[in-house]
């Protein structure tokens, strides 16, 4: 069943995550007017998905995530398209955009590489300078240096108050952008976390290894511990700690003998994998310690 509800602050850049089929398109496509929802609703700025569609696609931005251009026509004249049905008269905010993305638009669009389409994608979802913008996977087919530009760009329209929806499931785009973040898995969102929270985390996790079998056996027995995973034939533990209980935790660790300890920088990465593998982690028994 789909069912997802949330919203999305004035001047906010809201992150969409998951993995490809988990829903993130169709959203956006009901906010955009494409398709009418069989329940509920979305709104824009007061305005229907449905009813006033036609509205919300000429003032909204939007990135597809697959780009379908008319093959017939080069990047220039689809650039002149958009802008005259965008009312666009001034080229400015255009030219700065293929300057940003290094596109020379003059070619045919049929014979441009997927990443070219891509940045031209881009340049017509912000020429407009439109105040709010759905973005479906924006760097799908750029190179990597394109994909730190393009961040560096959304965090340049962030400073404008631009609002924006970015779906991924890009991680560190998402992480570097983004104000809140929902996980959305199977056409639901799952959780809902705002990024400062998880940069500045309190809970953190260790990774050691034990010197031999005995030290893997007293350790994993040690009830103050709060072990995540255990692996006896690596004798590696994985142990969560909260801030306040760090000192005790090391005064703990001085009764054992270790080959090594790390911290493990808890990363949006393995929060959206702790809803993914959830259920695999649980099948596995990870989380006990391996006899």
């Amino acid at each position: 069943m789909f069912d997802v509800s949330f919203y999305i602050e004035e001047g906010e850049v809201f992150g969409f995550l998951g993995p490809n089929g988990a829903g993130k398109t169709t959203t956006i496509r009901h906010i955009m007017g494409f398709s009418k929802p069989e329940k509920g609703s979305t709104t824009v700025d007061g305005m229907d998905g449905w009813r006033d569609a036609d509205r919300i696609q000429k003032e909204m931005g939007y990135l597809p995530g697959e780009i379908a251009l008319p093959a017939n026509l080069t990047g220039t004249q689809f650039i002149r398209y958009m802008a005259e049905l965008r009312g666009v008269t001034d080229m400015t905010k255009t030219e700065y955009l293929l300057n940003k993305f290094e596109l020379e638009p003059s070619g045919r669009l049929k014979r441009m590489s997927l990443g070219m389409k891509r940045k031209l994608a881009i340049v017509t979802a912000f020429m407009h300078d439109p105040r709010i913008l759905a973005l479906d996977e924006p760097t799908s087919g750029l190179d990597p240096v394109m994909q730190e530009t393009f961040i560096e760009f959304v965090l340049e329209e962030k400073q404008q108050g631009k609002t924006i929806l970015l779906s991924s499931h890009v991680f560190n785009e998402v992480e570097a952008t983004c104000d809140r973040i929902a996980i959305i898995k199977e056409g639901r969102v799952v959780s809902e976390i705002v990024t400062d929270d998880l940069r500045h985390r309190q809970d953190k996790v260790y990774k050691l290894e034990l010197l031999d079998d005995d030290e893997f056996v007293r350790f994993t027995g040690d009830t103050r511990l709060g072990i995540i995973a255990a692996h006896r034939e690596k004798l590696q533990v994985t142990v969560g700690i909260h801030d306040n209980d760090i000192n005790e935790f090391f005064f703990i660790l001085s009764q054992f003998h270790l080959k090594y300890l790390k911290e493990e920088k808890f990363t949006l990465e393995e929060y959206f994998l702790d809803f993914y593998d959830r259920e695999k982690t649980v099948a596995e028994g990870v989380g006990r310690v391996a006899r």
